[in-house]
């Protein structure tokens, strides 16, 4: 019996490590590229590693020969930031992220790569009038050097698709779930603060679970041809309020610190997945975000 070889950039970023683990966990053989060698412990299985940078001018067909999948979740920006990525060199971002994206596509099309699934993200509907739920047929508005450069990514892939070069792009929103051991997801250093007794901010957004990200790149790489590709899919789960996320962080520690008031979300734009839904994408929801929350909230009293 043979599997699958899937290549993934990006595969040891917050998100990546979670996708190149579903794919090991489906049976695939992964080739890893990405700037740095994987950690012990980072994947549930054994993987290939190439070292590379996007954007790099190499010949990128080693790390496609004899493979059938390429998810791109690579993405060339300053730590810590996705808008203002760029820093101050915005021409030199623009040239990586995107001639880079589509010098992977080509190399990977070129090698006989039969599925190619890329990470775009929320940031390309920009500014929309308020209340707007956000599905596949609005009209993008990207009003971020980020969200431009991802749409200009699904653009550069969707040319490329044919019957033998099947693609998707997922439109992701914002991204939770525990981080590598060492490392902070994205809600630990406010938990952390709020058990210290600091304020916190009021906020809220749309939420989808790394864990729930791989699983709608694995459907995307294994759904009919003609229900994927060239088309463009959102991924988003939940709207969730700091608030809400500190209730259960107050449930869990016995904590009586004030929680930040609910954000006011009355103009807020909702994504739907109802597209990937219908094509059987199931979603945490509630009850993964609890358990998620509650796994972080244990580690910090424990860390107390």
């Amino acid at each position: 019996m043979s599997f699958p070889i899937s290549v993934v950039s990006g595969g040891t970023g917050f998100v990546g490590r979670f996708i190149v683990n579903g794919l090991i966990e489906a049976g695939h053989h992964v080739r890893i590229i990405g700037r740095h060698a994987p950690e012990r412990g980072d994947f549930v299985g054994p993987v290939a590693f190439m070292t590379a940078s996007l954007g790099d001018e190499i010949d990128w067909s080693p790390a496609f020969q004899g493979a059938s999948h390429f998810v791109h979740a690579a993405f060339d920006h300053l730590p810590g930031k996705f808008r203002g990525g760029e820093g101050d060199d915005p021409e030199s971002f623009k040239i990586r992220n995107i001639n880079g994206s589509e010098a992977l596509f080509r190399a990977a099309k070129a090698c006989g790569v039969e599925r190619t699934v890329f990470l775009s993200t929320r940031a390309v509907y920009g500014t929309q009038p308020p209340g707007l739920v956000l599905d596949e047929t609005t009209r993008p508005h990207a009003d971020t050097l980020y969200g431009e450069v991802k749409l200009a990514g699904e653009r550069r892939l969707q040319s490329l698709a044919d019957d033998r070069f099947i693609t998707a792009s997922l439109r992701v929103t914002g991204v939770y779930g525990p981080a590598a051991p060492g490392r902070d997801d994205k809600w630990t250093p406010m938990i952390r603060a709020w058990m210290a007794g600091q304020a916190v901010e009021p906020r809220a957004g749309t939420e989808v679970h790394c864990r729930d990200v791989a699983s709608a790149v694995e459907l995307s790489l294994t759904l009919p041809a003609e229900d994927v590709s060239g088309k463009v899919f959102n991924v988003s789960d939940l709207m969730v309020d700091r608030s809400d996320v500190l209730a259960i962080v107050q449930e869990e520690s016995g904590l009586s610190y004030p929680l930040p008031p609910a954000a006011d979300t009355s103009g807020f734009n909702p994504m739907s997945s109802a597209r990937l839904q219908a094509l059987g994408w199931q979603p945490g929801g509630a009850r993964l975000l609890s358990e998620t929350v509650r796994d972080l909230a244990r580690t910090l009293i424990a860390a107390r």
